[in-house]
């Protein structure tokens, strides 16, 4: 018998008409028995030998007209039942019309109009009965010669009967839904569409070991994070794989496939409830207006220069030294740019006066995003002269020109890491921030309408250039092992998108000299995150994959902060972004402190420009790092 079933091919067109055809001869004469009680003695009054034939000339053009035919008969669905229907009410019509005509000729009717209701209503059901009974064969002999796995869905709305329909339509994948799980209720205990309702709250651990499930698939698309997350653990727990149905408005052409509901990834579980913004107020303050974004071809650089795009700029001036990243970030906007605004990619360095000062007196920018920075901890560890250079020197110069060139907002984004630095890198971002809080005081005094200066600072994005989890993802995919620094090492993380849009809103509501902190939410430890990994990629922990401790890199913390220990915030009109209230640094004072550090940076001595930078900010101390001498 499988034997038999393997070497089924897809039925020729022409057989499935010809079974088409024996099938409505069939119901045009049971429609004659019924329609005289079986007599068979009334039958041969009525001529069904000639109204059969003109039956099935009918049902034969109605079929080409309508492709009735057309459908592979083992996946039939709704729109071969749709067709089917309109082939026999075209017959039914085509019968009607022979039928008038020739009651017009002769004075009586060819077929009786009853026979006609009744064939209408019994061809298609045997035509529709017959299609599913194939299908039903193959779907049970398609999971009998194959090792079935159990699904069950968790979500019994109508993306959940959407999803069982596409999962048990695709016999070769072997999956059987044996189970739906809801939240709600009111719901469980019920069947739908022949499959139960079980209560996810209460049994949802039971089922998994009564119905030896191997795969939940998630099918609501309204689930909050928390739940989200709730299932996920318990999944894990029970060595059930977890994969979820994306949005309605990302299925292909409006339907769902089978190879769209995709295992659920970290970052699907990092992510946070989505945010409310102020649109509007975004929107007045970037429509029709100059936008540089500086470090356009980063992770943060480029998303704001998509989310600035949407707005309705005048125009948006892409800044960077990554040539290809710069290009792709350009070709990318090109595809995206609906609003005609103009798209300018340059390439160059914050460091380079000349090429800035060119884009300034080109451009004449009126508001600025300040992206560009060297960010990777150890690397800036290892070379403490370019950052101060970029990210000291490099905001200087990109501030002091938006003050000269009358930029009516600028935007600079910083890191929690510049909290109680413990490495050059935030060091070099505190002392940047210095810079642009007191450059906003110094002139707002004596000048109303000069440029307005803020700060951003949050902590790690997810997907960046250098963020964990691409590494981690890399180190499964190579087989291991997954290396942490330390076992109780944590971070705080946000998604790109978010940390853009808050970006924009803190722009937005800025009045100038505030450091805008972001609600980055709970910490999350670096060694659970490597495990839940592991496991949702299908494998066991220090079996498949070993986690391996390497101890604290140059300059890394253990655990990220928002605000110094001086500092208290102040909240704003979202409940996502407060101000940090820092101490204010005199601007003439800093000024000189700056020039004696450049004067250090030329001589090239490591010890003495880090130590300097420690006399700037205080609260500079070093960890795990070369520079730890300079503390005692």
């Amino acid at each position: 018998m499988v034997n038999f079933f393997n070497s089924l091919r897809i039925l020729p067109r022409w057989i499935i008409i010809v079974l088409d055809l024996v099938i409505i001869a069939n119901a045009s004469f049971l429609a004659y028995l019924l329609r005289f009680n079986l007599q068979f003695s009334e039958l041969g009054n009525h001529n069904p030998e000639k109204g059969i034939a003109i039956y099935l000339l009918c049902a034969l053009l109605a079929s080409f007209f309508t492709k009735s035919y057309a459908g592979i008969i083992r996946y039939t669905g709704i729109q071969d039942g749709v067709r089917l229907m309109y082939a026999v009410l075209l017959t039914s019509l085509m019968i009607v019309a022979i039928n008038l005509t020739y009651f017009y000729n002769i004075g009586n009717n060819l077929i009786p109009f009853s026979v006609i209701l009744i064939t209408l209503f019994t061809s298609f059901l045997f035509l529709f009965s017959y299609r599913l009974a194939v299908k039903y064969v193959f779907s049970y002999y398609g999971n009998a010669i194959r090792k079935k796995s159990n699904v069950m869905i968790f979500g019994a709305g109508q993306s959940g009967l959407i999803t069982k329909q596409v999962m048990e339509s695709d016999t070769a994948s072997g999956r059987r839904v044996v189970g739906f799980l809801e939240d709600n209720v009111n719901k469980t205990g019920k069947v739908l569409n022949g499959t139960t309702i079980y209560d996810a709250n209460k049994d949802i651990e039971r089922v998994f070991k009564d119905f030896e499930v191997s795969e939940l698939v998630i099918s609501i698309m309204k689930l909050s994070l928390q739940r989200k997350n709730e299932i996920v653990d318990i999944c894990l727990t029970n060595n059930v794989k977890v994969r979820s149905v994306p949005p309605v408005d990302k299925w292909v052409k409006g339907e769902l496939s089978l190879n769209q509901i995709k295992e659920v990834h970290i970052e699907d579980l990092l992510g946070r409830e989505s945010i409310e913004l102020n649109k509007e107020n975004v929107n007045k303050e970037i429509v029709n207006q100059v936008v540089l974004v500086t470090g356009a071809a980063g992770s943060i650089g480029s998303e704001l220069c998509r989310q600035v795009l949407s707005n309705g700029p005048k125009s948006v001036i892409l800044f960077d030294q990554a040539e290809s990243g710069l290009y792709d970030i350009n070709r990318e906007l090109s595809l995206l740019n609906k609003t005609g605004a103009g798209v300018v990619p340059i390439l160059g360095d914050v460091t380079n006066e000349a090429v800035l000062w060119e884009v300034f007196e080109r451009f004449h920018p009126t508001i600025v995003f300040h992206a560009a920075a060297y960010k990777h901890v150890p690397m800036v560890e290892d070379n403490p002269f370019e950052a101060i250079q970029c990210n000291i020197f490099g905001t200087k110069l990109v501030a002091d020109l938006s003050l000269k060139y009358h930029v009516d907002k600028f935007v600079m984004i910083s890191t929690d890491k510049a909290v109680n630095p413990t490495n050059v890198m935030g060091c070099t971002k505190r002392i940047a921030e210095m810079y642009v809080q007191s450059l906003n005081n110094h002139h707002k005094k004596s000048d109303s309408a000069s440029t307005t200066f803020v700060t951003t600072r949050f902590g790690n994005v997810l997907g960046s250039n250098g963020s964990v989890i691409p590494l981690f993802k890399k180190q499964i995919a190579e087989g291991g092992p997954i290396t942490v620094t330390h076992p109780d090492i944590t971070r705080y993380f946000m998604t790109i998108p978010e940390a853009c849009q808050l970006v924009l809103e803190a722009g937005a509501m800025g009045n100038g000299g505030e450091i805008f902190i972001f609600d980055m939410g709970k910490s999350i430890k670096i060694v659970d995150l490597a495990k839940k990994m592991i496991l949702l990629s299908g494998l066991t922990i220090n079996k498949d994959i070993e986690i391996v401790y390497t101890g604290l890199r140059e300059g890394e913390k253990l655990y990220e902060e928002l605000l110094t220990s001086g500092e208290n915030n102040l909240p704003t009109h979202h409940h996502k972004i407060m101000i940090a209230q820092v101490n204010n640094t005199s601007f003439d004072q800093l000024l000189l402190k700056l020039d004696k550090l450049h004067l250090l940076l030329e001589k090239r001595n490591e010890l003495e420009a880090v130590a300097y930078m420690k006399s700037v900010v205080p609260e500079y101390i070093s960890n795990s790092s070369r520079f730890e001498i300079l503390d005692n």
